[in-house]
């Protein structure tokens, strides 16, 4: 499916992935993205998504509209997480059914994965345990989106793509302690350690585990690229291919930060999954995606955005 001249439905598209994706669909020619805003469509409720693909009426709808947090908001939220993400894909989708939308790209989480997946991981492990359980309920979640697209292109010959994009930072994140993930919420404790002079941060378990990261912007063209070009009932990862342990990610973000103040771990909290670590090899051989933002590039581009943002907050108050 060309973009050139179609228009395109993002819920989510003023998110942290949303914004990106946005721009990345535009520069493959869509002619026109419309972004719904929660305050006037809440795709928990069906009336909103029946009214927005009645009023919109799209060519494709992209569906990265999410309730998303860190570890300590998936433990905190765990019932309105998984009904939030559930009800939110499962009626759009259906929406999208009855009205003929021609192309429904559903965007999960590595959160479906097995808790004790072989790394690196693959989409055919998908379905070869639980998920990790201070997530599974979100992860559970955005995986009935992928049984609903297959049993849908099953049914109905809809076409109903599926992506799976591994842990994602970059300009634009959300930086709020209560609901950030690993990447905003060190580089905050770090800023503010500076700031205010103190010789130490605090962190979340063992530093044992390790992540994968996606740089937003190679993510946003890795769906702006599948969205045109994939069209199967497999779900497809896209990752960076390569994992890091959180206690080297700590050190590398103070260095870059210049922090040489002491790293408290607090082993009392959790550590999440033992590892992250996604085989890309699918994305590259269906539609072409390999992520080509270095890792320590994305880091700074990431750090400097939240500096200037700082900078400017404050010399507003």
């Amino acid at each position: 499916m060309s973009l050139s001249g179609k228009r395109v439905v993002v819920t989510g598209g003023a998110g942290f992935l949303g914004s990106h994706a946005v721009q990345a669909l535009r520069a493959r020619g869509a002619r026109e993205v419309v972004v719904p805003r929660k305050r006037d469509c809440d795709l928990v409720e069906r009336e909103a998504c029946r009214r927005l693909v009645a009023e919109t009426r799209p060519d494709v709808v992209v569906h990265l509209a999410a309730r998303v947090g860190g570890i300590g908001a998936n433990r905190e939220n765990p019932g309105s997480f998984f009904f939030d993400n559930l009800m939110m894909g499962v009626q759009l989708l259906e929406e999208c059914r009855l009205q003929g939308v021609g192309k429904i790209v559903t965007v999960g989480t590595i959160c479906s994965y097995p808790k004790l997946t072989p790394v690196p991981f693959r989409e055919d492990d998908l379905w070869a345990g639980y998920p990790e359980e201070t997530n599974a309920p979100y992860g559970l979640a955005k995986k009935m989106l992928l049984v609903q697209g297959q049993a849908y292109r099953q049914q109905y010959g809809t076409n109903v793509i599926h992506l799976l994009p591994v842990n994602l930072y970059g300009p634009g994140d959300n930086f709020d302690p209560s609901s950030s993930h690993v990447i905003p919420a060190l580089v905050k404790k770090v800023q503010d350690a500076l700031d205010a002079g103190t010789g130490a941060i605090e962190v979340w378990g063992t530093g044992s585990a390790s992540r994968e990261f996606l740089y937003v912007e190679d993510a946003a063209r890795g769906i702006a690229l599948a969205t045109e070009s994939y069209d199967g009932a497999e779900p497809v990862n896209l990752g960076a291919g390569f994992e890091i342990r959180i206690r080297d990610l700590v050190e590398l973000i103070g260095r870059l930060m210049g922090f040489q103040g002491e790293v408290r771990w607090d082993p009392g909290k959790p550590d999440g999954q033992p590892r992250r670590s996604l085989d890309t090899s699918r994305a590259e051989r269906l539609f072409g995606f390999r992520a080509t933002t270095g890792f320590e590039e994305g880091l700074r581009r990431t750090i400097d955005w939240y500096r200037n943002e700082r900078s400017r907050t404050k010399a507003a108050r």
